[in-house]
């Protein structure tokens, strides 16, 4: 099943407010991503850390706030952890290394 929702072309939302949990697993399905509930939570940090400060988090400052460390964030994610937090936590693509 497909997106029912606006992407660009590198597949982040284009409306923030077109987000949600099923989105967030869909999306990352795309990418042959199981959701875990793990993943879920990162991705629910890291929109309470954008409310919050309106920038997406750096990873080192998102892994501390979490308890992790960054190699353990590439190990559950594999490539750009930030990235794929922000694409799939309907949130703007971060800027600078990821």
């Amino acid at each position: 099943m497909a997106v029912a929702v606006p992407l660009d072309n590198e597949g982040f939302l284009l409306n923030r407010d077109d987000w949600s949990e099923e989105v967030a697993a869909e999306l990352a399905q795309q990418d042959e991503f199981e959701m875990t509930d793990q993943v879920m939570q990162f991705i629910r940090e890291a929109r309470g850390m954008y409310d919050n400060d309106g920038v997406v988090p750096p990873i080192r400052i998102f892994a501390k706030k979490q308890g992790v460390s960054t190699k353990e964030l590439y190990n559950i994610f594999k490539k750009g952890p930030m990235k794929l937090i922000c694409k799939w936590g309907g949130l703007p693509k971060p800027t600078g290394c990821v």
